[in-house]
């Protein structure tokens, strides 16, 4: 119960930073976002392709939305994980994902994922399925809060 109130969903500190990104002939190319202890959560996407301009959003967000990030975190189970057999880095480029929940802080590291081929293919499936499929429940996530943040109107 103590984990419960402190790791999940409870107080205690929470930051998650997630980042993708590769460097190639349009320069460096890459998503992050970060769910920060003050409640502010941190989006950039730099995509050069045909010009594109960087964006940056930021949002501060109510405790209740980051209850259910930790919930999402915690129920995925990551932070059981270890990235030593995952795909190292390359120049198809790189994820990182780093979790503070309550006492426990992670940090991996791993080349971008193409498919559920490359999962299944590794040296870990299980670890890296586990990784994967939160990382896109993550993004979904944080694309839902950015577009509802960017569409509400003021009175």
């Amino acid at each position: 119960m103590a984990e419960e109130e402190n790791g999940a969903t409870g107080g205690g500190e929470f930051y998650l930073r997630y980042y993708v990104g590769h460097k190639g002939k349009f320069g460096h190319e890459f998503l992050e976002f970060e769910f920060r202890p003050d409640g502010k959560l941190r989006y950039a996407n730099n995509s050069n392709y045909k010009n594109d301009t960087m964006i940056r959003k930021e949002v501060f967000l109510t405790p209740s939305v980051l209850k259910e990030c930790r919930r999402i975190v915690s129920d995925s189970d990551i932070m059981k994980e270890d990235d030593n057999n995952w795909p190292e880095p390359d120049r198809v480029g790189r994820q990182e994902l780093e979790i503070v929940m309550g006492n426990e802080h992670i940090s991996f590291t791993t080349s971008k994922i193409g498919s559920l081929m490359d999962v299944q293919t590794s040296n870990d499936p299980e670890g890296l399925r586990i990784f994967y499929y939160l990382v896109q429940d993550l993004k979904c996530f944080v694309f839902s809060l950015i577009s509802l943040h960017l569409k509400i109107k003021p009175i």
